[in-house]
């Protein structure tokens, strides 16, 4: 065995001794709340960078480029023994264990189908299920480290009889799902990909409930009635402009854009650190009195301007950081994305 064989068993072992101490912790928490998708590793150890999620009984995970060139096959064979290490310490077949390179991505890239072996498993969170791929994008349909702020706006959403909720850039509509199980919320779900919305479909089927495609004049008629669960095909920002327009208000929205996009779907470019201030503007402009407008983004080094914290009565809002508070506890002292919650002044 020559010492690069030497180095990746050493390192293999470690992962596996992290994951066996990690999953004995984690299951228990996981159990006891409901959820069986859950971070289980994110480059605890530096000589392993890489991060593994849990899907009720399989993995998805990535290895994070690496600041230096490594042969491809080399790199490959190392995969594979993280692989096997993992399927050792959670006894889950290596077959169920799906691991990518994870490059730095912009626009629509991260995105783009890698792959079509069409690997489904279907998990739960607090009693809602989702379906996630875990073998064809870089993403599987559900992000994580957005679950407690999903639980915070399902909270917020069954505090209110008859609210309506407008969830921008849905991606499969996980925020949409929460808002619609409490049972009380007609849920409008806007996104640019056909794609995301068929699945996005499924998700709420998967859940007993109907949502149905519907063109974007259709919601901003008041010439019939309209179903309670509705997906729109749209450019998020030219929608929005559009709701101004046509004065069309809500009383829960939901802003979770990409960090960039580039979409040739799309009229412009769209970068959060650019855009943001000018969104939540038009975001406030469209909630109700008494209304809240939930902002989240994993942009790095994002700052959210001095002029929006606190409390603005010139402005009738109020802005609080609620990033600690959508931390849950697979997350416990890792970065997760910034969240606000901006809530408006009743009249």
């Amino acid at each position: 065995m020559d010492s690069s064989d030497r180095k990746t068993a050493l390192q293999a072992e470690m992962l596996f001794n992290r994951l066996t101490k990690r999953y004995k912790h984690l299951k228990k928490w996981a159990a006891r709340t409901g959820v069986n998708a859950f971070r289980l590793y994110d480059r605890d150890i530096p000589e392993i960078p890489v991060r593994l999620d849990i899907y009720n009984d399989a993995v998805c995970g990535a290895l994070f480029e690496r600041p230096y060139e490594k042969d491809e096959s080399e790199e490959a064979l190392w995969l594979n023994a993280m692989a096997e290490a993992a399927a050792h310490a959670l006894s889950i077949p290596v077959g169920r264990i799906f691991l990518k390179i994870r490059k730095k991505q912009r626009g629509f890239n991260q995105y783009a189908r890698q792959n079509h072996q069409n690997f489904f498993v279907d998990v739960i969170e607090h009693g809602i299920v989702f379906r996630t791929n875990l073998s064809d994008y870089l993403d599987t349909g559900l992000f994580l480290d957005r679950r407690k702020l999903r639980l915070l706006i399902r909270q917020a959403a069954t505090r209110r009889p008859g609210v309506n909720v407008l969830n921008l850039f849905c991606y499969t509509a996980a925020f949409s799902l929460y808002a619609a199980a409490g049972g009380q919320a007609e849920v409008d779900s806007v996104d640019i990909s056909n794609t995301y919305l068929d699945w996005a479909k499924v998700n709420f089927a998967l859940n007993g409930l109907r949502a149905e495609a519907l063109p974007q004049e259709a919601l901003f008629s008041s010439s019939h009635a309209l179903p309670p669960f509705r997906l729109i095909r749209a450019d998020a920002l030219r929608f929005l402009n559009e709701a101004v327009k046509r004065k069309r208000t809500w009383d829960i929205i939901i802003l979770d854009p990409p960090t960039f996009s580039n979409s040739k779907k799309m009229f412009r470019d769209f970068d959060v650190n650019r855009d943001y201030q000018s969104l939540i503007v038009t975001c406030l402009t469209l909630l109700n009195p008494g209304g809240a407008l939930y902002f989240s983004t994993n942009a790095r080094r994002f700052t959210l301007a001095d002029e929006w914290a606190g409390n603005r009565p010139e402005n009738r809002f109020i802005c609080r950081d609620i990033t600690e508070q959508a931390q849950d506890d697979d997350f416990r002292g890792r970065k997760i994305p910034g969240c606000w919650v901006f809530e408006k002044a009743p009249c």
